[in-house]
Order: C-alpha cells, then structure tokens, then sequence
C-alpha cells in the first residue's frame, strides 16, 4: 500500500490547473477571488494554528530505485487465469483486458480459447491476461520489476521504445485487431471549424486552439497510448521536419500555457465534454463508437494505428513462443475478429497511418519533451495535509508516512510545497518554499516526526492550507495551487464542509482527498468535487493504480 500511494501524489499535482475566478456568490454565485479570502480570513480567526519553529531535517533518507517505487504488479488483476501445464501471461492494455464489455474482447477470446484444450508437444496450454496499459508495462519492464511472456499494447511505439531501453522484442504479429485513434470535435462547432480553418486535423486543430477558437485537451502520454500518438502528432505539427527540435518544444510550451490541463484517463475528457469546459479531445475510435454519450462528436482518425501487435521476448522459451503462436492464430479466426468488431474494433481499415517518423529513443525523448514543457512555465504551489488524529495510530499513519516521504522524490524543485498536520488543531510544520534539496530534508524529517492523537478538524486545516496557498500566490501571482489532504475519517471538530465549500470553489483551488482504509468518503468526494479534482481511496488497488503514473509523470 505505500508504494502504491507514493505516485497519487505528485503527477496529479502536475496535471491539475488554476482555473482562474468567475463571480458567483453566497451560495447559489461563486465568491469572487477577493470574497473568498475575506470569508476566508473571517474563518480562520476560529481556527487553532500553531507553527514548528525548528523543523527536523532528515539528512539520511536513502534515494528510492524506480522498481522499489512501484507498486507490486499484482495490483493489475488478472482478469483471466490460465492452468495449463504451458501457461501464457499476456500483458493486454486495457481496451482488451476489462473484466466487463465491452473493453473484453481478449478475455473473452482467451476463455473460449482455454476451453477448446489446445496441446503442445503432449502439454496442455492456456492463457493468462493482465489488465494493464501499454505505458505500465513500459515502465515496469524499464525498471526491471515485471516480465511478462507476451505484451499487447495498443500500437507499436511502446515496443520501440522497449527496445530502445534495451529489452529486445520480438513481433509475432503486427496486428490482432484492428483501431485507430484520432480527434472528436463537437457538432456544435465543427461546421464553424471547417469554414475557418479549411480541415480537421492535428495542425489545423492546434491552431485552433492557439488562437482561441477551440478548447482541445488530450491524455496523459506517458500512460495512455492514444494521449502518446497524439503528442507526437502535435509536436510534428509544430515542426513537420524535426518533431524533437527545440522550435517544436517551445511552441509545446506556448501551447501548454494556453490548453486545457492533460486528462489521465478518458473517463475525464468526456467528464470535461459534458460539462462543456472542452469541445474537442483525443479519443480511440473503438470507444467512440460504442460510448453513446459521444454522439454529438465527429471522429477524424490521427497517427498511428492502434492495430495491437503481439510482442514477445528473447527471455521467453522457444516453448512459450509456439503455444502463443497457437493462441494468436486462434485470435485470427473469422468469429474471433467478428466479435472484435461487434465490440468497435475492425473499422476504418483503409485508413493509412500518419508517421511522425521517431524510433522508440525519439519517442522516449518526446516523453521527456513534454513533461518538461507541460506546465507550460507555471509552477505549482501545494500544501500537502496530514490527518494525525487518534484514528490514524499504527498503519494508517505509518502509511501515510511512507507515501509522504517516498513521493518527494518525485516532486521537481521547481515546485513550491508546504505541509500541515492536523487532529484538534492544526499545525504548520513547513511553510510554501521551492522544494529544493533543503526544502525535501525538512519534509521528510517532519513526515517522519509525526504522531497521532486527538481528534479530527479536517477542515480547520483545509482552511490553514488555503491560507498558505493565498499568501504563496501573494508573491508568485501566476501559479498553481493545489491542497492534497490525506485521511482516514469524518470530521468531527471544527469547521464544517458547508462553511468552508465557498472559499474553496471561490479560491478555484482543486482538493485532492486520499482516504485511508475507509468507504465512508462522501464527505471528501464532494470537497475533491467542487474544482475538478478527485477523491482516492487508498485501499482501493484498482482505483490507486489507475491514478499512479500521474506521479510519473513528475519523476
């Protein structure tokens, strides 16, 4: 659990914006920026603040490896479990490998192929599928911490940039099913867009957006294979000869500074969509097709193809290697590759991939391109907030700890961070200072000095870490502030959320709420609702893991 947690710290800080104020009031209108720290200033005059003078710096906190840092690979589910005496682990990216349709085509597959008792040189063979994006597979296979026989990402860049690391693939197939991914841009606009800019497509797009006709936002790239093609298909329309260069990289961060914040997931795209914050967004073409609620968007197929090669590796048998082949020619069958389409795969056959012309390296290096650039310039500001009421002794506190102390490795000193703990009142342990080498010993050494007793002003110290953002964004006006409130209750003394919901939604500060070993999180979700930001419940493996690359994205 505190490898797990490490990550939802920090690249969720990175992927989160300020959004700015619109002038709503007592209750049913937002606060002006202005009201809200009035209100703010008002509360805080009930709220118990004490200050350590001398924080404790830890000078011997060892640096974590990569695989130390990440979570065990179990947390990504077998969603199908094979027996035989030659069994298959596939890593399958998750539009594959969801326990539920339609996104279960190779579990579907891999069951009915399991059933049909297949036999190699006398030995039965099956399958197992591990539910996991291309992008963790990349990452654990780079540190070292997973090994699976076969790897079915959705395009072949994630195999060229294992390769690139040195991990050796082998193609046994080039395409198993068939997807592309590309652009949905709104009915609503759309008409408008073509009469202006001639075309839809990625250059056509970005200078929409550049110009401020258009609100388009795309995913994560080091997690989502659709959130990487699109990257590189933004950073060649920025310069079609050289995607890498440094034109291209200084109009990413000019483009950055202007978009909306990176999605981690397609979930939040269409979340945005419906609210109306985006009008156009990255998107496969098999979940455009089967989610209803994005039939008001026109799909334009961008990139690469989405084809799902099959790799496997020169660590695996020469065994291993036939009965796979055995299990993809299976996959090949007409009422395999039917079902496949039934499920929005297969379609768009005809469409011809757009190249942006890398190897695995270059798009490694747009990677690091774009997590350099994304923020487009704007530091982040974040308080982090540490519950060490009573009902934290033992592991949820210690926990806690572990997460703090292992995630600031992946916080870049160009951020600015500050920590409060609380239980009856709250205490200020570091104020908002660059988290530079000094700034990173003072917060573990605090992190670790922790201790839990009392009860639980939740928050009374939501309020304390607003107050610390207000006075940060004082001095560093163009910012991104953050709170990140760790727990594992209710609050029971102190403000309520009622009263401290408008200085929140007025300050348009995004509260991310990690919950310790609790269901009960209604409360929090509504806080992590009220800008955009989310609620974790920190013993919950599916939802955590989902979230932990965005602190990759950091590192």
């Amino acid at each position: 659990m505190r490898k797990i947690t490490i990550f939802i710290l920090v690249s969720v800080m990175l992927l989160a914006s300020f959004t700015g104020c619109s002038k709503y009031k007592n209750g049913q209108n937002k606060l002006t920026y202005d009201e809200a720290i009035t209100e703010l200033n008002a509360l805080m005059k009930k709220v118990d603040v004490s200050s350590v003078t001398s924080p404790v710096m830890d000078v011997y906190s060892d640096d974590l490896t990569e695989a130390d840092a990440l979570s065990d690979i179990s947390v990504f589910p077998l969603t199908t479990k094979g027996s035989g005496e030659i069994n298959i682990e596939i890593a399958a990216d998750t539009e594959l490998s969801d326990e539920s349709a339609p996104d279960d085509w190779g579990n579907v597959v891999a069951a009915r192929f399991n059933r049909e008792g297949f036999k190699l040189n006398g030995k039965s063979v099956t399958v197992s599928i591990r539910k996991i994006t291309g992008g963790e597979v990349v990452t654990y296979m780079r540190a070292g911490a997973y090994q699976p026989d076969l790897y079915i990402p959705s395009h072949a860049a994630w195999g060229k940039m294992l390769d690139a690391s040195g991990i050796r693939t082998i193609t046994l197939t080039d395409r198993l099913l068939g997807n592309t991914a590309g652009i949905l841009i709104n009915n609503k606009v759309y008409d408008g867009f073509i009469a202006k800019y001639g075309e839809a497509n990625m250059k056509t797009v970005i200078e929409a957006t550049l110009a401020g006709d258009l609100n388009f936002a795309y995913t994560n790239p080091y997690t989502s294979s659709t959130g990487l093609n699109m990257l590189t298909m933004i950073l060649k329309a920025f310069d079609e000869q050289n995607p890498l260069s440094q034109t291209a990289a200084d109009k990413l961060l000019e483009y950055q500074r202007q978009s909306p914040p990176v999605a981690y997931t397609t979930a939040v795209l269409r979340n945005k969509a419906a609210k109306g914050i985006i009008d156009a967004m990255v998107m496969e073409e098999q979940a455009y097709i089967l989610t209803k609620a994005l039939s008001d968007y026109i799909f334009i197929p961008e990139g690469i193809r989405h084809d799902h090669p099959v790799f496997t590796f020169e660590y695996v048998s020469e065994e291993k290697r036939a009965a796979a082949q055995l299990f993809i020619e299976y996959c090949m069958r007409k009422e395999n590759q039917d079902l496949g389409y039934e499920k929005g795969f297969n379609r768009h056959n005809e469409y011809a991939a757009q190249e942006p012309g890398l190897d695995g390296a270059g798009y490694l290096e747009a990677q690091a391109l774009w997590k350099k650039n994304k923020n487009g310039g704007i530091p982040t500001v974040a308080v982090f907030i540490a519950d060490t009421s009573g009902s934290m002794a033992g592991t949820p506190l210690a926990e806690l700890k572990s997460s703090l102390i292992a995630s600031s490795a992946y916080i870049s000193s160009d951020s600015y961070i500050g920590l409060v703990s609380y239980s009856d009142n709250v205490i200020k342990h570091l104020d908002v200072k660059p988290f530079d080498d000094r700034q990173r010993a003072y917060f573990s050494g605090e992190v670790k000095a922790l201790r839990a007793s009392g009860s639980t002003a939740t928050y009374d110290a939501v309020l304390a870490g607003l107050e610390m953002l207000a006075e940060a964004k004082a001095s560093i006006p163009e910012c991104r502030p953050i709170l990140f409130v760790l727990t594992d209750g209710e609050q029971n003394v102190g403000w309520s959320l009622n009263r401290v919901k408008p200085v929140v939604d007025g300050m348009d500060v995004p509260v991310y709420t990690i919950a310790y070993n609790y269901r009960n999180t209604g409360e929090l979700e509504e806080l992590s609702s009220i800008n955009e930001a989310v609620n974790i419940k920190a013993d919950s493996d599916n939802i955590v893991n989902e979230l932990r690359n965005l602190f990759n994205v950091e590192s």
